[in-house]
């Protein structure tokens, strides 16, 4: 049987204190989220769906809460490992990276930029020297990014064209109003790179919270698979931020739903639900970080 993997989930524990856009979050919805968020609420919901792994991403843009990660990661089997925050504009970011790689459950490493009001954040030398590490020591790097943030990373990834790269989210188009361009544009600009992956994943918090229906993300979907095809795309849940606006089964039944048009054969669907995740975030590599780090 192949594998299903959950390419994008999150834990968190609010105590700690690093979750400054959790704590933001407002009404009764997010006071659902404003709580310890831990493997054995999500085990059995993976079960129920027949999702053998998770990649775990991170959601504070701290050290500790990249080795909180890390941390549950080693203790749960069903992570296959961890997406992590590393300072990007920080001297010594290469040492830092060089520490990740030695964990066997380091998968890349993600800046929260969709937070970043300076649209030239990506552009500066110092991230420009990070990316060009990351790029070297062929670390997949995952970009949280908003649809403006579409043309500096369409400069980053000219000047990088090795970075192992995948944007999340389908870079979060304003499904609520029916976003059209310039999204699809760059977006198919991006899709033209080879090197470039991308998550369908989040799209449920885009749209109408109370009122979506697969029909809202099947233009977007519909876009994204043509594209970047089967083969760089994967499923994310985005869970628990999903429950915002549905549940895990509701993300799962939208992407089966809207997948299910475009006569996609079962290998390519089986991609999407696993076998991406697996190449791009090489967590069939039992070689472990000297592999990655290479």
């Amino acid at each position: 049987m192949l594998t299903r993997i959950d390419a994008h989930q999150h834990f968190w524990q609010p105590a700690r204190q690093d979750y400054g856009w959790l704590e933001a979050l407002e009404g009764e919805p997010a006071r659902r989220l404003q709580r310890p968020v831990l493997p054995a609420e999500l085990e059995p919901i993976l079960a129920q769906h027949n999702i053998d792994k998770t990649v775990l991403v991170q959601a504070a843009p701290t050290e500790a809460e990249g080795s909180f990660l890390l941390s549950l990661a080693e203790q749960h089997a069903f992570i296959a490992g961890a997406v992590v925050w590393i300072d990007m504009e920080g001297a010594d970011f290469e040492a830092k990276l060089a520490a990740r790689l030695a964990h066997p459950k380091f998968l890349g490493v993600r800046p929260m930029i969709q937070d970043i009001a300076d649209p030239g954040w990506m552009l500066q030398p110092s991230v420009k020297r990070a990316f060009g590490v990351l790029s070297e020591r062929n670390v997949c790097f995952d970009f949280l990014i908003k649809p403006h943030q579409l043309e500096p990373t369409l400069q980053i990834l000219q000047e990088f064209p090795r970075l192992r790269a995948v944007v999340d989210h389908l870079a979060k188009p304003n499904i609520r109003s029916g976003e059209g361009e310039p999204w699809r544009s760059l977006m198919d600009r991006v899709a033209s790179r080879d090197n470039v992956y991308c998550k369908l994943s989040g799209m449920i918090t885009e749209a109408d919270h109370e009122g979506w229906t697969p029909a809202d993300l099947a233009p977007y979907v519909e876009d994204v698979v043509r594209g970047f095809g089967p083969e760089r795309l994967m499923f994310g849940s985005d869970w628990p931020v999903c429950t915002l606006a549905g549940s895990y089964a509701q993300v799962v039944t939208a992407l089966e739903t809207t997948l299910a048009p475009l006569s996609l054969d079962d290998a390519s669907v089986a991609r999407i639900f696993g076998g991406t995740a697996v190449e791009f975030y090489r967590l069939s590599d039992s070689a472990g970080a000297d592999a990655r780090a290479v």
